[in-house]
């Protein structure tokens, strides 16, 4: 028996149904986003490999976490070790099944495993920056203030160190800036301060700086016309969660303002893979669960498609579940009670078939089995279906450091992202006012001296040498010369911005 391939769609596996029917993901319905769930070991992992595979030879880029490194594989061509070619015999897949390597793109936030990823301050903006540095409520709204006067005064927030002298700045003019926009404590200023400092303990300094990474580089194609697949290495940035799910949103945030209004495609234009996804989730305040509900509902119509990979349907809102139209479940194992309610709620969400109880099958299903159900027709789901997934084409699991260095270096990204740039931004900017104001503090204070002694009528300081003698004293150390300049708009009301 010989499987028959359609164009307009990925080849999943061939169903248990007695006819072994073909199990499809088309492409209209791709941007319609989907789910991937099962236990550790049931072979979720392959399956988002086979359907990266569909969608680069269909002309779409694709972007997946790669939380274990097993899926760097697909820079080179399967081995076609013998369990795979018996599993293709086996779904009559033999005669279509060779081995092909696609085009990717290796990326890591840390820049050691790929192209470095990064972003500024300013374009992550105050509530994901929040979340990413655990805030509470109180130091989210000093955080919002500090933008605010970032906005105000025109600097730039590209990196942590930009972030850190305007936060000295807001330290010392608290009391002004409380007036106008709330209270600004000491002790919120430095909670969000050691927060920042375990924020760079965990390297996410590498992340925030230029140049930024323009989402257009995701969406290229080969010569051959196979869109790309960048495999993010998170294999290290699982051990910050807050870190790569809050990274992840501020990716779909970014493509849905920058791309335009596709309406619904013949197929995708970038399809993402978040895999361990709880973790854009746990502990999410309700605003940001709001800013991802919107996000999932919205970005489809730019002709983005994001596949949800975790162990579990209930580890993703009933809000953002009920938006993905395509599902792939592996077996669930049901030892604990909540394990067992899981199974009961994950059988609920499909279309039932009457050949089977869902809720029994979905414990005894084998490694590389799941049931099925994708859009087909005018939207609506399929009927759900017992498949054996198909072997992917690339190669089974990690490559060599050496290969996955090669790809990197020969990749036309390497001279763009490679190298750090340190452009103008508020550290500079800051540290420039300091300067002036020092040469100013300095030049009155040489003023005054020449001034003969007689012209004192008694030993004590005026207002004006004891702003002056402070402000020398600010501006002489680090944290004084960022906002020296302030003080002199204050004191002397000679300097401009």
């Amino acid at each position: 028996m010989t499987t028959c391939l359609q164009d307009d769609s990925i080849f999943i596996g061939k169903s248990d149904n007695g006819e072994g029917a073909n199990q499809y993901l088309p492409l209209k319905w791709g941007n319609r986003h989907g789910l991937i769930a099962g236990a550790t070991g049931t072979g979720k992992t392959v399956t988002l490999q086979v359907l990266a595979e569909g969608f680069s030879n269909a002309g779409v880029s694709v972007f997946l976490a790669d939380a274990k490194g097993d899926l760097s594989g697909l820079c080179r061509t399967s081995d076609l070790q013998d369990f795979l070619v018996k599993r293709a015999e086996l779904i009559g897949f033999s005669d279509e099944f060779k081995g092909a390597a696609f085009p990717v793109a290796f990326w890591d936030l840390f820049g050691e495993q790929g192209h470095p990823v990064r972003t500024t301050i300013s374009e992550i903006g105050p509530l994901l920056l929040a979340r990413m540095l655990e805030l509470n409520d109180t130091q989210e709204g000093v955080l919002n203030i500090v933008f605010r006067v970032a906005d105000e005064q025109g600097l730039l927030l590209l990196d942590l160190k930009d972030l850190r002298a305007l936060l000295s700045v807001v330290n010392e003019q608290r009391a002004e800036i409380s007036a106008a926009y709330g209270n600004v404590s000491p002790q919120s200023i430095g909670a969000i301060q050691r927060s920042l400092l375990r924020l760079e303990d965990q390297g996410a300094d590498k992340f925030f700086g230029e140049p930024a990474l323009d989402l257009r580089n995701f969406m290229r194609t080969d010569k051959d016309g196979q869109g790309m697949i960048n495999i993010l290495a998170a294999d290290t940035l699982m051990n910050s969660p807050r870190l790569y799910g809050t990274f992840l949103l501020w990716m779909l945030s970014e493509l849905f303002e920058e791309l335009p209004e596709m309406g619904d495609p013949e197929r995708p234009k970038l399809v993402f893979f978040f895999d361990e996804a709880h973790l854009l989730f746990n502990d999410a305040p309700r605003a940001l669960l709001e800013k991802v509900e919107q996000v999932v509902r919205l970005i489809r119509s730019k002709g983005v498609g994001i596949f949800f990979v975790t162990q579990s349907p209930d580890d993703i809102p009933e809000s953002v579940l009920g938006q993905l139209g395509n599902r792939v479940q592996h077996a669930l194992r049901a030892f604990t009670p909540k394990q067992q309610k899981a199974i009961k709620l994950a059988s609920q969400t499909y279309r039932p078939n009457p050949a089977f109880d869902v809720e029994d099958v979905i414990t005894t299903l084998g490694v590389g089995e799941a049931l099925v159900s994708t859009l087909e027709k005018k939207g609506e789901p399929s009927i759900v279906q017992r498949t054996m997934v198909r072997p992917p084409s690339s190669k089974l699991g990690p490559v060599t450091q050496t290969i996955r260095k090669s790809v990197v270096s020969e990749s036309i990204l390497a001279d763009i992202y490679t190298n750090t740039i340190d452009n103008t931004s508020a550290y500079e900017i800051l540290q420039a006012r300091a300067e002036k104001a020092a040469k100013a503090a300095a030049a009155t204070r040489t003023e005054a001296e020449r001034k003969p002694a007689t012209a004192r009528q008694s030993n004590r300081q005026s207002v004006g040498e004891a702003a002056i003698k402070s402000l020398a004293r600010a501006a002489s150390s680090s944290l004084g010369r960022t906002i020296a300049n302030a003080l002199v708009r204050g004191i002397l009301g000679a300097l401009k911005r």
